[in-house]
């Protein structure tokens, strides 16, 4: 669903079926989202001048930065690359390309929107198929031939197939394919074999990184097109014959245009650990190689043209969401350009017992919910009573203060090493009803609380 037309308080909403707490972050993203509508919406020569809005999220891991920028592309069908800011410092001072990360959000949306001109034409593409399938099964000229020997199936008539009954003939093929009688059958099939070039590995200066892929396309497409012969049976030579229909059907120029369009239009970035990249104070001037990688990030966030395998893709208008900790630094350590591109700053909060307990059973995709599918696939009724979820979350809470406080991943541990024997013998249990209770969940971890070592290791 695009969030086209989405207030910013609906857009809260949707946020809330996925993320506990963090408002402030949430009403951040929220205008963020909404202005870039507005953006759409005022005349064209004033829209090319209004920047977006750019934010930098702070608070610890695992208290829902990433979900938060995650869900906001999703809501509005947004190409959305998730990158770390320290990838690039870590080749020395170079590093990775820092515009390779545009060249990567734009193969993203090219995916995306391939994909949904794929679901487009899939119902023309399904005709196709099978209409190739029945040319396989009743060939032009079966004069001959008798229908049920082709077939090879006992329970169907053999009737003598003429030129003047072939239409008839391949009417009640098609009835049978229809109804799956051909599920069986194993018929030979010519498949196009992907182009590919010879190996060549090109080592090259930054900017330069998918040169290789150009011309590997290149040669590529120099070399015939193999195919190859293959027996498989009817309903997976359908599917092999549907996606190749469905290639030929659909139009790669207007694809790569209504792609690069959305990453310049309604692209987000989001560059985590943005606090890795702060320079240190040293008594030997700025980290080189940190601030290095904030200028060559200036250009791309204020807004210039990167050089991808599709053309050059502006990125003025694309959003900017950079996180971090920044425990032992701060956002005014950035250099002062790129604080500028970053107006907006919101501070998210540290996750206690109580939202604990809201992140196990509230959301959507709450973790009680998860694992109660799960096991409910095994044919077990799991239910977790009121007493046993408080427990859980106390117990989350306790590891992360005494050990590395990961926020809400915490959970995941906790859950995985509490139902650890249940999912284990799950498939053999006789007992289909579990009810999971603070007894159980004190039983099962108890003893590696109290062993800060032990919980170290397991939690």
């Amino acid at each position: 669903m695009s969030s086209k037309g989405l207030k910013p308080r609906e857009i809260v909403e949707k946020l809330n079926q996925h993320i506990i707490g963090q408002l402030d972050a949430k009403r951040a993203v929220a205008i963020a989202l909404r202005n870039r509508w507005r953006r759409q919406n005022v005349a064209a020569e004033l829209a090319d001048e209004i920047s977006p809005k750019n934010i930098i999220m702070i608070g610890p891991t695992g208290v829902g930065k990433t979900e938060i920028a995650r869900r906001l592309a999703k809501l509005d069908n947004s190409p959305f690359l998730k990158i770390e800011a320290s990838k690039f410092t870590e080749v020395g001072y170079v590093g990775r390309d820092v515009e390779s990360m545009i060249r990567d959000l734009v193969e993203l949306s090219i995916n995306m929107v391939k994909a949904e001109e794929q679901e487009s034409v899939q119902a023309k593409s399904k005709d196709v198929a099978e209409e190739r399938i029945l040319d396989i099964l009743l060939p032009p000229r079966p004069a001959e031939k008798q229908v049920g020997d082709m077939l090879n199936d006992q329970t169907m008539e053999e009737q003598p197939v003429t030129v003047s009954s072939i239409d008839t003939s391949r009417e009640k093929m098609r009835r049978w394919l229809k109804e799956g009688k051909f599920d069986e059958k194993i018929i030979e099939l010519e498949v196009s074999e992907p182009r590919s070039g010879p190996m060549i590995e090109i080592f090259s200066a930054a900017g330069m990184e998918d040169m290789g892929l150009n011309l590997k396309d290149m040669l590529g497409n120099m070399m015939p097109q193999k195919k190859k012969k293959r027996n498989v049976k009817v309903p997976e030579a359908l599917t092999i014959l549907e996606a190749e229909e469905a290639q030929k059907l659909i139009d790669m120029e207007k694809v790569t245009k209504t792609a690069v369009e959305r990453v310049e239009q309604s692209g987000i970035i989001f560059l985590d650990e943005i606090d890795k990249i702060v320079g240190s104070d040293s008594q030997h001037g700025p980290d080189v190689s940190r601030e290095g990688v904030q200028r060559d990030l200036l250009p791309i966030v204020e807004g210039s043209n990167v050089n991808t395998r599709y053309g050059m893709v502006r990125t003025d208008h694309i959003l900017f969401i950079a996180a971090g900790a920044f425990s032992g630094t701060k956002p005014s350590d950035l250099i002062p350009e790129l604080q500028g591109r970053f107006p907006i700053r919101v501070e998210l909060d540290s996750l206690g017992k109580e939202e604990f307990i809201k992140i196990l059973t509230e959301p959507n995709n709450a973790l009680v919910k998860q694992y109660t599918e799960m096991m409910a696939t095994e044919g077990l009724k799991l239910s977790f009573t009121e007493d046993a979820i408080a427990a859980i979350a106390e117990m989350a809470t306790l590891v992360n203060e005494g050990t590395e406080n990961i926020g809400a991943r915490r959970l995941y541990t906790i859950m995985e090493r509490l139902l650890d024997d249940i999912s284990f013998d799950a498939p053999d249990l006789e007992k289909k009803d579990i009810i999971i209770d603070e007894k159980y969940v004190e039983e099962k971890l108890n003893g590696i609380i109290e062993d800060q070592d032990l919980s170290r290791y397991i939690l």
